[in-house]
């Protein structure tokens, strides 16, 4: 059985990097960790042959080559995977599904012949056995959560980790909070399920034996969901790991508690992670208490943020306006937050309201769903009739967005960071393809840019005042080039 498994095309978007990837010669941000997990679940004796859309084209051969072709994806890839399912119907190839998009969104894509959803740990070893037998069923779908010390690691074989920014693994899924207008716990529950330590090391191990020597993204719902089995399990392990290494640096997804734990954060960054990304939200204690994100709740989040910095990690944050507590005031007073905190990389987004979340029935039963949510976190459209109204607040996300991701207002959020953050343990070297990329920034964004005053005193600063700064600071300049098309492309929408 010839497998062809096809991961959709990524619009671009906040997370897509795509005109960042330019300046490092790179075509992906991340591989499809979902799609060479799930090849690792299936016959070894099965020829397998994945493609990315985000790095090759998906040619005739390919389909002719396949007697089935798996398809996974996000919301956000939805056109991409329609016309990837087009394509593979016409040429009489089955299409076998899972993943969030199909999970959500299944009855919406009727040429596919048998859906995996929910977790496929669960659901792909009964449609295998059934499809031996010869009695598939069109859809496979379970309430149940898998025990995930039994997922077998990525086949990293499939790809070519050369096109790709940075590698991914998953150490757990869940998150033991319940935020109103997050889908993470209708899709993967509540009480966080982690890996051995064991398990990650040998998923790290196999990156390190093919060569990858760069950035890996841990993509958990919440990395600190089980302090206590980080602490005694997962960090020392990779702390251990780490040594008579080229290192490795980490980033991950945490909550905002993480400030309340400086051990936990010193050995995260002993470990080797340097950045962190949070759910802020928002700086108005109503609209908190009004999505129930009790863990932002009381506290001083720019000085939680600021400590989180000076350990070590870099914070990135996503933002939300439109909730119903929220007054035309709240996108100054956002505004205000992000430029203080020295978040530099701040997805700044709609309400929107997902499918089976708390927010989606609520909004359902109070008749104000419209349309169906994007997927794009970022591109200023929503689901829902927000109580301001759709028109206020689409101009205030538009000024928003306009005045933070401004060069001179985004330099100056970045040099608030750059004086907060510590000296990182894992140094970034100034290797050929970073070279190249100092290289292309100083011509594009330093002659040619309208950012060039900014970009020339950032970047005089850090090699006089802080010179081991001076390749997240580049990191930074071509990420604002990329923000700023990514809103311009959405606010002239």
């Amino acid at each position: 059985m010839r497998i062809l498994p096809i991961y959709p095309e990524y619009p671009a978007t906040f997370w897509s990097f795509k005109y960042a990837l330019k300046f490092i010669h790179k075509r992906a941000a991340l591989p499809p960790l979902g799609l060479l997990t799930v090849g690792a679940m299936l016959p070894n004796e099965w020829p397998k042959k994945l493609v990315d859309v985000n790095v090759e084209k998906l040619t005739e051969k390919d389909l002719a080559w396949a007697d089935y072709a798996f398809i996974s994806g996000m919301v956000v890839q939805r056109d991409s995977a329609r016309e990837i399912i087009s394509r593979c119907k016409e040429a009489n190839l089955k299409v076998i599904a899972g993943g969030p998009l199909f999970t959500s969104e299944y009855d919406q894509f009727e040429d596919v012949d048998h859906f995996i959803l929910n977790e496929a740990e669960l659901t792909l070893p009964p449609f295998l056995a059934d499809l031996e037998n010869g009695c598939a069923q069109h859809i496979y779908e379970t309430s149940e959560f898998c025990d995930i010390r039994k997922t077998p690691g990525p086949l990293w074989d499939l790809i070519d980790s050369k096109h790709y920014a940075s590698m991914s693994v998953q150490f757990s899924r869940g998150c033991p909070f319940n935020c109103e207008f997050c889908n993470v716990t209708a899709l993967l529950g509540h009480r966080p399920r982690m890996k051995t330590s064991e398990q990650i090391i040998a998923e790290l191990d196999g990156l390190y034996d093919q060569a990858w020597r760069g950035q890996v993204f841990f993509v958990d719902d919440n990395f600190i969901g089980n302090k206590g089995y980080l602490k005694n399990q997962l960090l020392p392990a990779l702390i251990q790991w780490q040594k008579g290494k080229k290192e490795t640096p980490f980033s991950t997804e945490a909550s905002v508690n993480l400030a309340d734990d400086p051990a936990l954060m010193e050995m995260m960054v002993k470990a080797g992670f340097d950045t962190v990304f949070i759910g802020i939200e928002t700086p108005d204690e109503g609209s908190l208490a009004e999505c129930n994100k009790q863990q932002n709740k009381n506290r001083n989040l720019i000085e939680s943020v600021k400590l989180i910095q000076r350990s070590g990690l870099q914070v990135t944050g996503g933002f939300i306006v439109g909730f119903d507590n929220d007054t035309p005031s709240i996108f100054q007073r956002q505004i205000e937050f992000i430029q203080k905190s020295g978040i530099v990389t701040a997805m700044v987004g709609l309400l929107n309201a997902p499918p089976g979340t708390r927010l989606y029935e609520r909004m359902k039963e109070e008749g104000r769903l419209i349309n169906v949510i994007s997927g794009d976190n970022a591109d200023g459209t929503t689901n829902i009739l927000p109580i301001m109204g759709l028109d206020a607040l689409r101009e205030g996300y538009a000024n928003l967005m306009q005045h933070i991701y401004s060069p001179e207002h985004y330099y100056e959020r970045a040099m608030t960071f750059l004086r907060e953050y510590k000296r990182p343990k894992v140094r970034t070297p100034m290797n050929f393809q970073r070279l190249l990329a100092v290289l292309r920034s100083s011509v594009r964004l330093g002659i040619f840019g309208k950012e060039r005053f900014q970009y020339w005193k950032i970047l005089s600063w850090a090699l006089f005042c802080r010179p081991q700064m001076l390749p997240v600071t580049i990191t930074l300049a071509i990420y604002g080039h990329h923000f700023r098309k990514i809103c311009k492309l959405n606010i002239a929408q």
